[in-house]
């Protein structure tokens, strides 16, 4: 089945869920702000606060009430934004509610207090599933997903001990109570891990084993390779290497598979690798990225040349 024959088909799907029930009008929440991008974040579209939101609102309503927008397959996906719209059949907008993927349209999908509504025009060629990205940073560690918020657990590695401090600190200043284990133990399914090591120690790891197996796997645009990963490899939004970092290099990243919630990789080629992802483990360095690869003071938001 093609992107666009699915489409229409849960489309047709939310339409006569949501015709047979209310969504009811509920007692309303606040704090909601929505960002809307191109190009995997490289290119700022437009932006809004909303200080009071309708008990009933949904992703779709609140993205309608604030901007110029077009829908369709019966109002259930969007087409275009204040007039930004797809260029070819594999270019569409898809949207991160506190930096997750929702499971499902916009049209279903509820809007809780401070939530981080994330809309994205970009190319997916290479992959039309972005399971989780870190431009939403502190979200989703401190209000959660889908209205619940989860536990959260770090795993270290060894020889990376600054690292895991900075990390610790970042997340408890944003007030995220955080308990600490040994890499490799595991977070388990309903816990938001975030796991912190060289990209050796990493690798067994569900995430890490999704990011070895690409974009399509992960949603993350960039890899390791090398017997000990010593390499970091960036990728463009066709998935291809479009450039290559050694030494001292690192990478946030997050992402998930289809029972658990996202976990967050702060990695690196090496030691030094690693504490330069945990530098820029915060709201400022990460914002607007799906993923963020660093070397030195240098940042490469993935995918690279995502704005071309």
């Amino acid at each position: 089945m093609t992107r666009g024959a699915a489409i229409a088909a849960v489309a047709i799907a939310l339409a006569v869920a949501t015709a047979g029930c209310g969504l009811g009008a509920g007692p309303g929440t606040g704090g909601v702000h929505v960002t809307v991008t191109s190009d995997f974040g490289g290119h700022q579209i437009a932006a809004a606060d909303a200080a009071s939101v309708p008990g009933s609102e949904t992703v779709m309503r609140m993205l309608e009430r604030r901007f110029d927008v077009k829908t369709r397959y019966g109002g259930g996906f969007v087409e275009s934004i204040n007039g930004q719209t797809g260029s070819s059949s594999q270019r569409d907008w898809f949207y991160y509610v506190n930096g997750v993927q929702a499971p499902d349209g916009a049209a279903v999908t509820s809007v809780h207090h401070d939530d981080h509504i994330w809309w994205d025009l970009h190319d997916w060629r290479a992959t039309d599933s972005i399971p989780a990205v870190v431009g939403s940073f502190p979200e989703p560690f401190t209000n959660g997903i889908g209205g619940k918020r989860y536990p959260t657990t770090i795993e270290c590695g060894s020889n990376v001990n600054a690292a895991c401090k900075r990390v610790t600190a970042v997340l408890s200043g944003d007030g995220v109570p955080v308990a600490g284990q040994l890499i490799g133990t595991g977070s388990g399914p309903d816990t938001l891990g975030v796991v912190v090591g060289t990209w050796k120690q990493l690798a067994p790891e569900v995430a890490a084993e999704l990011i070895a197996h690409g974009p399509g796997a992960s949603g993350v645009y960039a890899n390791f390779s090398g017997p000990a990963g010593t390499t970091l490899r960036l990728l463009d939004p066709d998935g291809h290497v479009a450039q290559t970092l050694g030494a001292g290099a690192g990478l946030v990243a997050a992402t998930a598979d289809s029972s658990s919630v996202p976990t967050w990789l702060v990695t690196g080629t090496d030691v030094a690798g690693v504490d330069a992802a945990a530098r820029a483990f915060n709201a400022d360095a990460l914002h607007d990225h799906f993923a963020l690869a660093v070397q030195g003071g240098t940042t490469y938001p993935v995918p690279l040349d995502g704005g071309q």
